[in-house]
């Protein structure tokens, strides 16, 4: 938990100013305005150079005055933001006056609050749809808190201390709850999206998108509309917004007339989906939304240095902001299959997000000025199989490129151009094959680069065990008409599937200490939630508060609950038992690993504001959206209130399937035998020669394990590839000497495969291959002394040139031993 709870009111001047009526900051209409031109993001004192104002009015009289300017004045004073409105002659309050910037600062000083940015007036009423210049007005509100942001980290007035604030109290009630049956749906919604979004909206239509509404099986088609679909008001679900509001693909003449008919349809289906009545005997809180809760702040993250940010708010649309305040802003335009999560983020399917070349020319600008670089992202790949797939790249082709971070397989990988590199970024730096480190789940991954340390991997906060292979050079071969692009190649055939929860460019190379405190302070909204149970143990605005985010587009995470009270309250013992989370009137059917607890809220316990009760943290499903679904906890002992749950009876086991015999032993897969190669012999698998086989055999090598799926075409790719990595170590005379100590690859066969030089020889490969010359550390292996025996014939027969010996011939021999060795049976079966 980040920051510090409290339950007291902040005590700064500006804090209680930030919460000043919105009224301070009416007028000047609503709506998006026209995109602004670009201007630099002042860093000292300098006036900014921008056509349509000029300040001249006196100096400002305090240092926070002159942040204020540096930081707020100067990026919003211009027409195109607040300029044309809240000046002097205009509209109240004149933040933004030219004439005298201390006049301005007072009116400014009501509208931010510099301990909590985020809930600052001017970013809700920005939010609101107040004059944002963008097609967002969370991208605006982003923008602005940024500012503010800056403003405060410069005053020493940015505070982790989470401010809880008492939630308007709310009975538990009766919800209508989706069915897990669609047949209501198949007769009341689903002819309409069936008919009229199968066009794109359904797997194998010609322009392809998610969510698959359209899909020809209508499970799948409810599955998708669910959390599109409003029950409570269906002329507001999302289905009929996009209608109305976007004139998104109107089958008629009139969107007025479309959105009216699947209003209608999602009412039809909603009167026919029947109350679901809260149980009278469970003992629960008070009900919560997850917009009741209290935002956890985020200050704990290191970003003095983004030039690039992407939080993806927006939630739909074909742009992805770049909120960084840097101008000018990147922003992403999307293309091909990419989808907004609900839970913000960008999920990449076959698609790719990129930003235009003159405004990629900002990374260039402002990374080359200090000779480092961090890219951070939360990424959830969508698997392990994926090879040479672009997560960010920033570059010209798959062939010249200034950096890009990668998915191999279960590596991540870092290029990066350089004096020390080619103009590929190669040799690229990657986490090591034995780590694993890329995984199908949601992680912190950040590349980051300095001339001291060179390039550095980080995943979920902690260094990577890899070294970069070349001397750290300098950026000096940079090109300056490369693009940012997410997801793929700027050619867009190195497709990247998966999620991108958040991207930062930073132009520093960030610490070990500071992304670690990233990685910390997680991703997305997180909002404590503080259930009432004052009327449960008698205590004056008494709570358990659980940290609760939309983990995804399916579902929330509660985590750590802690009790806490908001009065004076005494606390009495109260003993605990059977935290359960319910969701739209009903208990959630999983993700109940809170139904365990057992222990007695007590003063004793209590400190610094609160009571721990859990460190666990459970996921539970979402129903009808994050504006929707409303939470209680249940519990089955409070106090003197108990609930006599009976829990349900186990369902008699089936008896075992009868199914034959099947083997102990079976193949290694395609990434399997890529990986046990580069790990036997030290060489990387983003080797060029090794890549180029491998990607010749790939669709050749084994995909199942099973024995019987054996053919002679995998061996064949399996020696190829073998042989690829064997002629990588043996032409590496560092490695070879690594690998083989003490042989002589100068000297003839004759000479070079005496007793000790083939020992030198195989004996290097049986301990890569098996447990040494012995055996001993496997129950059942290959018996050390029948291989040694094979590959001691295999020398004889490669060595037996007399004095027509071609030079290379020992190094050839070893080759083929090594292959011949490694590319075996003993490799592949396991």
């Amino acid at each position: 938990m980040a920051g510090t709870i409290s339950n007291c009111i902040g005590k700064s001047p500006l804090w209680l100013a930030g919460l000043l009526s919105l009224s301070l900051l009416a007028g000047c209409g609503s709506g998006s305005g026209e995109a602004t031109t670009s201007n630099v993001k002042p860093d000292n004192g300098d006036e900014v150079d921008r056509p349509g104002f000029a300040y001249d009015g006196p100096a400002p009289l305090t240092e926070d005055v002159q942040n204020f300017k540096l930081y707020l004045w100067d990026n919003l004073a211009f027409a195109e933001r607040c300029g044309s409105c809240h000046v002097v002659g205009g509209n109240s309050p004149m933040f933004v006056r030219t004439d005298d910037i201390n006049q301005a600062y007072q009116a400014a000083v009501p509208l931010v609050d510099l301990h909590t940015p985020q809930l600052s007036t001017m970013v809700s009423k920005v939010a609101g749809g107040h004059n944002c210049w963008l097609d967002s007005d969370t991208a605006c509100a982003d923008i602005i808190t940024g500012y503010i942001t800056e403003w405060a980290s410069a005053a020493g007035s940015i505070s982790n201390e989470v401010v809880l604030t008492a939630p308007e109290i709310k009975e538990v009630g009766g919800s209508k709850n989706f069915p897990a049956d669609s047949g209501d749906y198949a007769s009341t919604v689903y002819p309409l999206v069936s008919q009229f979004c199968s066009g794109c909206h359904a797997e194998g239509a010609p322009l392809m998108q998610q969510p698959y509404i359209g899909s020809a099986d209508v499970q799948v088609s409810y599955e998708a509309a669910r959390s599109r679909m409003r029950l409570d008001d269906p002329a507001r679900s999302r289905l009929v917004e996009r209608l109305a509001a976007e004139s998104h693909n109107c089958w008629s003449n009139s969107c007025a007339s479309d959105a009216s008919a699947m209003a209608d349809a999602i009412a039809a289906f909603a009167d026919l989906v029947p109350v679901t009545e809260i149980d009278p005997a469970l003992v629960t809180s008070k009900a919560l939304q997850l917009g009741d809760g209290t935002v956890a702040s985020a200050n704990g993250r290191a970003d003095n240095y983004i030039i690039a940010r992407y939080e993806f708010k927006t939630g739909s649309g074909a742009i992805a902001y770049d909120t960084s305040g840097v101008n000018p802003a990147a922003d992403l335009t999307l293309y091909g299959d990419v989808d907004w999560m609900s839970s913000w983020g960008l999920r990449f399917n076959n698609g790719k997000a990129q930003a235009s070349t003159q405004t990629s020319r900002k990374l260039f600008d402002q990374i080359t000025s200090t000779g480092e670089y961090s890219i951070e992202a939360w990424v959830i790949p969508s698997n392990v199989s994926q090879e040479d797939a672009r997560i960010v790249s920033y570059s010209g082709s798959t062939q010249v490129r200034n950096l890009a971070l990668d998915q191999n397989l279960y590596n991540y990988t870092h290029y990066l151009r350089s004096s020390s590199t080619d103009g590929n970024g190669m040799p690229a730096l990657a986490t090591l094959d034995a780590e694993e480190r890329a995984q199908a789940s949601l992680q912190h991954v950040v590349v980051t680069f300095d001339p001291v340390n060179g390039r550095r991997i980080y995943v979920d906060g902690e260094l990577t065990g890899g070294t970069d292979p070349v001397a750290a050079g300098n950026l000096n071969e940079w090109d300056s008409s490369f693009a940012l692009v997410v997801g793929n190649e700027v050619s867009s055939d190195r497709v990247w599937n998966g999620a991108v929860r958040f991207l930062a460019v930073h132009n520093r190379a960030l610490s070990a200490e500071a992304i670690a405190s990233n990685f910390d302070a997680g991703v997305g909204e997180t909002y404590y939630l503080l259930f009432s149970i004052s009327d449960l143990i008698n205590v004056t605005d008494a709570y358990v508060v659980f940290q609760v985010q939309q983990f995804d587009d399916y579902s929330y995470l509660f985590s750590e609950p802690f009790f806490t009270r908001l009065s004076d309250d005494p606390i009495p013992t109260v003993p605990l038992e059977g935290i359960r989370i319910g969701v739209n009137g009903r208990e959630a059917i999983v993700g109940q690993v809170f139904a365990a607890l057992e222990t007695d809220i007590n003063a004793a316990e209590y400190t610094e504001g609160m009571q721990p009760l859990s460190r666990q943290g459970a996921v539970v499903a979402l129903e009808q959206g994050s504006e929707l679904d409303t939470f209680f906890i249940t519990f089955d002992q409070l106090g003197e209130h108990r609930f006599a749950r009976v829990e349900a009876e186990p369902p008699v086991p089936q008896p075992p399937a009868d199914i034959a015999d099947q083997p102990t032993l079976g193949l290694k897969s395609f990434a399997s035998i890529n990986a046990s190669l580069a790990a036997m012999t030290g060489i990387s698998h983003t080797n060029a020669a090794v890549q180029a086989t491998y990607a010749k055999v790939e669709q050749q090598l084994p995909t199942t394990s099973g024995l019987d799926t054996f053919v002679a075409a995998q061996q064949m790719g399996i020696t190829q590839l073998a042989v690829a990595y064997c002629n990588a170590l043996v032409n590496d005379t560092s490695e070879r000497a690594v690998f083989f100590p003490g042989f002589n690859f100068g000297a003839a066969p004759a000479a070079a495969f005496n007793a000790t030089g083939r020992s030198q020889v195989i004996s290097p490969l049986l301990n890569a291959l098996v447990a040494g010359d012995t055996g001993g550390a496997l129950n059942t292996q290959a018996d050390p002394a029948t291989l040694r025996a094979e590959l001691n014939g295999l020398i004889d027969t490669m060595s037996a040139c007399g004095g027509n010996c071609s030079a290379d011939r020992t190094a050839t021999t070893v080759k083929a031993t090594c292959a011949a060795a490694l590319g075996s049976a003993v490799m592949l079966v396991h």
